[in-house]
């Protein structure tokens, strides 16, 4: 039988405390993390862990992982897709799921359940009466790096497996809270498409999907399961490793698809996510985001498209613009889209196709100016402004959507694409070492596209809104409405993951952990949880692997 998880720990306030503390540089991570890094890198070695399959390399591997990721939800529960209701002991199931029953898959024992479930999740939520849905993606986020960030953010090696604690999303118990774990398998790699007709050429792709828990582990943290595997380099066993595409379809959409899909399947059929279902019971939808407004899991929360990288046409489906994908009657759009990718010009971009408008990468400037409501569009836009307190501009135009009752559009970001990186001590200034020995750096091209040399300005940060006052500004808009759907995007725990970066990933943790806060307050002040659920969970993990967990509580 299940036992509902009650949490009875720390205060949401507290972990705001800590994050405070650790703004400050105070913080038990501090610079001491930041030093670690630097010192990993220059090396090519570190006694407290590394990323990858080879523990004497801190870099051998620089991409995601399919390691079991944990589920938090609160408000309701996982009683009825986790343990003796788990799709993986269920062949009939397994097979209408992946389209066939991949190899040491079945498990008559499996605790986790489904990345797809968590859809049939929200949707059953909403289906019962529920009439507020928030979905937070911490892209990238296992339960390794929970832990190392809780370990670095507290100063103390708290729990060695479980829940844990030590942060907002852990300790939170305001409402009865419930956590477990998913696999997030696509169906596929090696999927190619055509964007310009929306067409999949090679159904099935290459690489089938499938789990099997003897060597990824049958619980998040598993000792026994091997990083060959997880990574996709056991040759017996080649199941696919998931993109941040395939699974955010999962989570939105509820079905199995191929790496790059955006709610289509793996013949290319379009597919309708949550969103806009509940859009049309009538419900307020929006979307979130610490990177690209078009990057795959915003996308997938809306959006149709036979691959994640056609970024305009995503972004027209989101706002309700015509696409190449819905070419006739448009859908209706998000009535919130928040992120980032400002200043990012592109010429041209060989991936987005023939209809690529030359200008900004991920909006093109027709959208922005058919959606503007000083144009007649239907959203009040906010832009980052030059000398203008970011979050200033955000709050005015979400008063202004609400005094008008029009739809908030805002648009923010640094010449990466994101909003600035903050480290493990709170601070924006992202570190990359410089080996001693070039050769030292593994994936060196990789690295330098996810996290390039980066120097912020004082106006990167002030022009800039935090993930959480963007969280803030989208829920005061939907909030309006007696329904809503919201999915919030802690995007850039997966850029510094890819980067190897343990400093930025913890940081990342913390700026998503504080959106969490940001959620519980506004739930709190606006008629508390009655009909509310929040369900805290990540489109994929890394490989990073903690050896030395007391490194990280510091002296």
């Amino acid at each position: 039988m299940r036992r509902l998880v009650l949490v009875v720990l720390l205060l949401a306030t507290a972990s705001l405390a800590r994050l405070a503390s650790a703004q400050d540089g105070s913080g038990a991570g501090g610079d001491t993390v930041a030093q670690m890094q630097i010192a990993a890198e220059q090396t090519g070695t570190a006694s407290w862990g590394y990323w990858g399959d080879q523990p004497e390399r801190y870099v051998s591997y620089s991409s995601h992982s399919n390691r079991l990721i944990p589920v938090y939800s609160f408000g309701i529960t996982l009683s009825g897709i986790d343990g003796a209701n788990s799709i993986y002991r269920d062949a009939e199931r397994l097979t209408a799921l992946y389209g066939q029953l991949p190899d040491g898959t079945l498990n008559e024992q499996a605790e986790y359940f489904d990345q797809t479930d968590i859809h049939a999740l929200q949707l059953a939520a909403a289906d019962a009466g529920w009439k507020r849905i928030v979905l937070v993606v911490f892209d990238g986020l296992d339960w390794t790096m929970t832990r190392t960030t809780a370990i670095a953010a507290n100063g103390t090696v708290a729990y060695d497996e479980g829940r844990g604690t030590g942060l907002a999303f852990l300790d939170y118990d305001g409402v009865v809270t419930d956590f477990g774990s998913c696999v997030t398998s696509p169906a596929n790699d090696g999927t190619d498409v055509d964007v310009d007709v929306q067409l999949v050429v090679n159904p099935g792709g290459k690489t089938p999907g499938g789990y099997d828990p003897s060597l990824g582990g049958h619980s998040p943290g598993d000792p026994r399961a091997s990083a060959t595997y997880l990574i996709g380099k056991n040759r017996s066993r080649p199941h696919a490793v998931t993109d941040s595409a395939a699974s955010a379809v999962s989570l939105c959409t509820g079905i199995k698809t191929f790496n790059n899909a955006v709610n289509v399947d793996v013949y290319g059929r379009r597919f309708e996510p949550i969103a806009r279902t509940l859009q049309q019971r009538g419900w307020a939808t929006g979307a979130v985001s610490s990177v690209p407004i078009s990057h795959a899991t915003p996308a997938c929360a809306y959006a149709n498209n036979v691959t994640r990288n056609d970024y305009q046409d995503i972004t027209r489906d989101m706002v309700g613009e015509r696409s190449i994908s819905h070419r006739g009657e448009p859908l209706p759009g998000l009535d919130v889209l928040i992120g980032c990718g400002h200043g990012v010009e592109v010429e041209s971009d060989a991936q987005q196709g023939r209809n690529y408008e030359p200008g900004n990468k991920y909006l093109a400037p027709s959208t922005l100016a058919a959606i503007d409501a000083a144009n007649g569009g239907r959203y009040e836009v906010a832009l980052r402004t030059a000398g203008r307190s970011g979050a200033e501009v955000l709050r005015e135009a979400a008063e202004k959507a609400v005094a008008n009752e029009r739809r908030l559009f805002g648009f923010f970001g640094t010449a990466e694409g994101s909003l600035p990186f903050a480290t493990a001590d709170g601070r924006f200034d992202p570190v990359t070492g410089e080996p001693d020995d070039p050769s030292l750096l593994a994936d060196s091209e990789l690295r330098r596209k996810y996290s390039p040399k980066i120097s912020y300005t004082p106006a990167d940060v002030s022009e800039n809104p935090t993930l959480a006052e963007m969280t803030t500004a989208a829920l005061d808009v939907l909030g309006q409405q007696e329904n809503f759907w919201l999915m919030v995007e802690a995007g850039d725990v997966d850029w510094a993951s890819h980067a190897n970066n343990i400093d930025g990933a913890i940081g990342a943790t913390l700026s998503g952990d504080a959106a969490f806060t940001a959620i519980t307050d506004w739930i709190e002040s606006h008629g508390g949880w009655d009909k509310t659920a929040v369900i805290v969970t990540a489109d994929h993990g890394h490989m990073f692997v903690l050896t030395d967990p007391e490194a990280f509580a510091g002296p």
